[in-house]
This record gives structure tokens, C-alpha cells and sequence, in this order.
């Protein structure tokens, strides 16, 4: 029999099933069918997006304070790829952190399955 079950499913997830007897007088179908696990929460993209968020403002700040002129002339011509690169960290680190954070606080629409990860 054990043979059998490792054949059908790993033993890992087995251990793990819990079962409950149907009532034979009604209907075949329990609230128990319907019943969804808490998704895991995916730290590993939570942390990426955090960091994408901080340097991506970092990122961002450096090119406005190269714009105004708060850092020398000199490295002007450094603005733009600033920008431009502080926007493309920033954007999808605000987007997936914000979500992240709904989640967290189990905002209605919101869950850390909307956060794409490597699994």
C-alpha cells in the first residue's frame, strides 16, 4: 500500500491532507470543497521590489538634484540616463511594493499571488 502511494503523490503532501468523512444522507459536496489555502508570502520578490523602489528613487533624486544644479555642472550630461533608469526601477518596485502592502493589510482585491515570483 505504501508502494501505491508514492506512486500517486509525494509523501511530503500526503502527511499534510487532511480528510473528513462525507455524510451519506445528503449530498456528496461539503464547504470543506471550497475552502483555499493562505497563499504563501513570496519574500525573495517582495525584497527585489523594495530594492528596486529605493534605488529606483535614489536613482531619481540624484538626476533632479544634477538638474537643478546642486551637483556640479560638471556631470550634467549625466541627468537623463539617471532619470531614465531611476524611472524603470522605480515604476515596478512602487507597483509590486504597494501591492505587497494591500496584501499585508488584506485590502479586498489584493493578494501576494498578484506578485509575480520565480517559483
Amino acid at each position: 500500500m505504501k508502494g501505491y502511494l508514492n506512486d500517486r503523490m509525494p509523501v511530503k503532501d500526503a502527511l499534510k491532507m487532511k480528510y473528513k468523512r462525507f455524510d451519506t444522507s445528503k449530498d456528496q459536496f461539503t464547504s470543506m470543497q471550497f475552502k483555499t489555502k493562505e497563499p504563501k508570502v513570496p519574500i525573495k520578490a517582495i525584497i527585489i521590489a523594495f530594492f528596486m523602489f529605493v534605488s529606483g528613487s535614489i536613482l531619481i533624486i540624484i538626476g533632479a538634484l544634477l538638474y537643478t544644479g546642486h551637483i556640479d555642472a560638471e556631470y550634467s550630461d549625466r541627468m537623463w540616463p539617471l532619470f531614465i533608469i531611476g524611472s524603470l526601477l522605480f515604476l515596478p518596485g512602487f507597483y509590486h511594493v504597494r501591492i505587497a502592502y494591500y496584501a499585508w493589510r488584506k485590502y479586498e482585491g489584493f493578494s501576494f499571488e498578484d506578485i509575480p515570483t520565480d517559483e
